[in-house]
């Protein structure tokens, strides 16, 4: 039997490698290979969590020639997404409070439930209020994948985990459209909902049988009235970034009112979450200054990434004439750099332990590739832009799951659901405000220079198209613009070229800030150890004996666990790499021996 990840010696001076070999009774420690089997399972979540509006984004064109509503299309995509946003942070302080397991497993339910009835839906409405109840579980499946996680895997080691996330995510991202694509020519356009229920199922039967947390007793109340307050606040700053200059303009009644709506609920909310027991975002979370550095980072970073992902589609297909069929091939040069880079730095930071390095170099690279593509006009090639979006490809890979471990050691794992829905709704929110901003810049400027090459009226042709393509609907692909007389396809390219110059050069002055806010990150050590066990009372998990599992969650360095046995103050007992679920000792902070990893080092590798 190998003895990797058992250093170490017992408290008592006993043999460890005895203890290593005859494991208490009843001792059941977290196996590597079915770490493993949760993790793909987590995988699986978040799959289906980026990979929906990738494939629906595909099949609207073919819903909306079955069903009608033309009119109401970008409710398909706002009701979502109002729901995913709102319901985040609900569902991380639900999993804080009555264990993550359980509220997972529910958020799965939830989403399947609506992929099935969007699936059947028979008229646009119908669809509407079934991709409202879609977004619900959506917004518990990122949370719960990354809270289980957390609570899972130490965070020393939970860097090659968030790496291998990343990639998930950028496969949904490059996948989603073929998928939806051939799924609608193939099979019709609700196989591109149908999809998620073989997936769905899969995760709830892997998470079912394989993932043992400790059951956690109710504790206190729900925060209704912050619960309410923060779901309005949410809801009326998504829909201000969503109608603001589509469906309404930008000094309407209506937009005016939902903006002073989302402030005074956001402003009422602190006051409410000092006063309650069991606040649905404890305010004590932002006065880790690491916490409050990388949410707003995070929240910068959607603000570029989402604006980046909307607008060089509309670059390569309006000035460098690409086909619209592939569009997810037309990100690989970001993708796959930020793909690589997530994977790399996520180990990188489980080997080492440090990571404070990968946020300024981060920071760094994503203005610099920003202002590079800002530079792009209609001369430049394919071969060209490709390399501007691999810079910014490689700086959004330094960050992207970097930016959820820093927040997810910032806190105690009581808190570990409010830190990492925090993490996750700041970065939405900030794309919603990105792409609102950046398409009404587009928009004006796309006019504008139309206007000025095409006095005539030409503009109406060209910056229709163009307004279109910025609200999602039909846009100019490469077969319309060959259509165009040739001084309004060249004026069109001219207006989409500006319209984006002016879109990533506010990018990158926005970016420069995560590149400031790096600096001033600290390197807190990662906690190796801070994983729990199944305890006595979690679900499907056997009696623990004596010592075995001894939850150390929230811990500081050199603070003994409060229920640690007499006599083992020292010590603790954790799971070997070899999966045998014998025993290894880590030195006690009075040995002057560094403490040795809880051998989940193994894991995966």
């Amino acid at each position: 039997m190998s003895t990797n990840g058992t250093r170490g010696t017992t408290g008592d001076g006993g043999d460890g490698a005895a203890a290593q070999k005859e494991p208490r009774k009843g001792a059941k420690e977290p196996q590597p290979r079915s770490v493993r089997v949760v993790i793909f399972s987590l995988m699986i979540a978040v799959l289906l969590a980026m990979l929906d509006n990738m494939i629906v984004g595909t099949a609207m064109p073919t819903i909306v020639g079955e069903l009608g509503g033309l009119d109401h299309l970008s409710w398909v995509v706002t009701a979502y997404t109002l729901t995913t946003a709102a319901s985040t942070p609900i569902w991380g302080k639900l999993g804080d409070m009555f264990g993550r397991k359980g509220t997972f497993l529910t958020s799965i339910v939830i989403f399947v439930a609506g992929s099935v009835t969007s699936g059947a839906a028979q008229t646009m409405g119908q669809l509407i209020g079934f991709r409202a109840l879609q977004g619900l579980g959506a917004g518990g499946l990122m949370v719960g994948a990354m809270s289980i996680m957390g609570e899972l895997v130490p965070p020393r080691e939970r860097g090659k985990y968030m790496g291998m996330m990343a990639g998930v995510m950028s496969l949904a991202m490059i996948g989603g459209p073929l998928v939806g694509g051939t799924l609608t020519d193939h099979l019709g356009w609700r196989w591109a909902f149908y999809i998620n229920v073989p997936l769905g199922a899969i995760a709830l039967a892997m998470v079912t049988t394989v993932l043992h947390l400790p059951k956690k007793p109710r504790q206190g109340r729900i925060d209704y009235l912050g619960a309410a307050l923060l779901t309005i606040g949410i809801t009326a700053a998504v829909l201000v970034t969503s109608w603001g200059g589509t469906e309404y303009a930008w000094k309407s009644a209506t937009i005016i009112g939902l903006a002073a709506l989302a402030i005074v609920s956001i402003a009422v909310f602190p006051f409410v979450e000092r006063r309650v027991n069991e606040p649905i975002m404890p305010l004590s979370v932002f006065r880790n200054l690491n916490f409050s550095l990388v949410t707003g980072i995070g929240f910068l970073l959607g603000f570029v990434m989402f604006g980046a992902m909307t607008f060089l589609p509309l670059f390569q297909q309006g000035v460098q004439g690409a086909s619209a069929t592939n569009s997810g091939l037309l990100l690989l040069p970001v993708l796959l750099p930020m793909m690589f880079v997530s994977v790399v730095t996520g180990r990188r930071t489980t080997t080492t332990g440090k990571y404070r390095a990968y946020p300024i170099i981060g920071g760094a690279l994503i203005p610099i590739g920003l202002f590079l593509l800002a530079q792009m006009d209609v001369g430049t090639s394919r071969v060209t832009s490709g390399l501007y979006m691999v810079v910014l490809g490689a700086g959004m890979g330094f960050l992207m799951q970097l930016t959820m471990l820093i927040a997810q050691n910032s806190v105690e794992i009581k808190d570990m659901g409010v830190a990492s829905s925090t993490a996750t709704l700041f970065r939405t929110i900030g794309g919603s405000f990105g792409v609102a901003l950046m398409g009404t810049i587009f928009a004006t400027q796309v006019e504008d220079t139309m206007r000025e090459r095409l006095p005539q009226g030409g503009a109406g042709a060209g910056g229709g198209g163009a307004q279109q393509s910025m609200e999602g609907g039909a846009q100019l692909d490469a077969d319309s613009l060959a259509k165009l007389p040739d001084p309004v396809r060249e004026a069109y390219e001219h207006a989409v070229s500006a319209g984006t110059h002016h879109v990533f050069l506010l990018a990158a002055g926005i970016a420069v800030l995560c590149f400031i806010g790096g600096w001033f990150i600290k390197e807190v050590p990662l906690k190796t150890g801070e994983a729990p066990a199944p305890e006595s009372g979690a679900e499907g998990a056997p009696e623990a004996g004596p010592g075995d599992g001894t939850d150390t969650a929230g811990a500081q360095p050199g603070q003994e666990p409060a229920d640690a046995a007499p006599g083992t103050a020292d010590t603790a007992e954790t799971a070997t790499g070899d999966g045998s679920g014998a025993g290894s000792q880590a030195a006690s902070d009075g040995t002057g021996r560094e403490p040795v990893s809880d051998g989940r080092a193994s894991i995966g590798a």
